[in-house]
């Protein structure tokens, strides 16, 4: 009872998160506004995977990683946001998006532990240009409302990847599926690479 209870809670948040986000992003929000911030990472599959990603990634983690990578991808996103405000150019940023998916999804694959000296930097540079992206979709208003928004969408996606690794009984055939999971993951990565 208690492993359905756990592989049950994470399936039952996502899909509150995802129904939350729904109904944001229905027509007549300001696009400068938190709503529409919060609605844009969970309306497109190369945010939302990624993030889920960083979020279980982190979970299969051990001491200061399960925390750190989450937070370097925020910071890295915001300042993403930042510099693309200030006029930084960004190149092939749609490309990077689709390379965190892969990379991500292969990490998850692969249970991979790399060291934090590697892993934060990696998960930063990929978030600097889920920040660009985010930043080029928040139309012609002020960046604080709209950055709000996605950072907390953000926040939220990453923890319940992290809850779904976290309640995911220790088990063989767990980690299979969490390992498949990876694979589906680095999939939709590679097949966004392509297009």
């Amino acid at each position: 009872m208690k492993s359905t209870q756990a592989l049950v809670r994470p399936l039952v948040t996502t899909g509150l998160l995802l129904a939350a986000g729904s109904a944001f992003a229905h027509p007549g929000h300001d696009s400068s506004s938190f709503f529409s911030g919060f609605s844009h990472p969970l309306s497109g599959a190369d945010h939302l995977l990624a993030m889920l990603a960083v979020g279980l990634y982190a979970g299969t983690q051990k001491g200061a990683a399960r925390w750190a990578l989450p937070g370097a991808f925020v910071l890295s996103m915001i300042l993403g946001a930042l510099l693309a405000q200030m006029g930084v150019a960004f190149p092939a940023v749609e490309a990077g998006i689709a390379a965190s998916v892969l990379v991500l999804g292969l990490l998850i694959a692969s249970a991979a532990r790399l060291p934090l000296a590697l892993s934060a930097p990696v998960i930063g540079a990929f978030a600097l240009c889920h920040g660009a992206a985010h930043y080029a979709e928040k139309g012609g208003a002020g960046l604080a409302s709209f950055a709000a928004g996605f950072v907390l969408a953000t926040a939220a996606l990453h923890g319940v990847g992290y809850l779904l690794a976290r309640w995911t009984p220790q088990t063989a055939i767990a980690a299979t599926l969490q390992r498949g999971l990876g694979v589906v993951v680095a999939g939709a990565g590679l097949v966004m690479l392509g297009n």
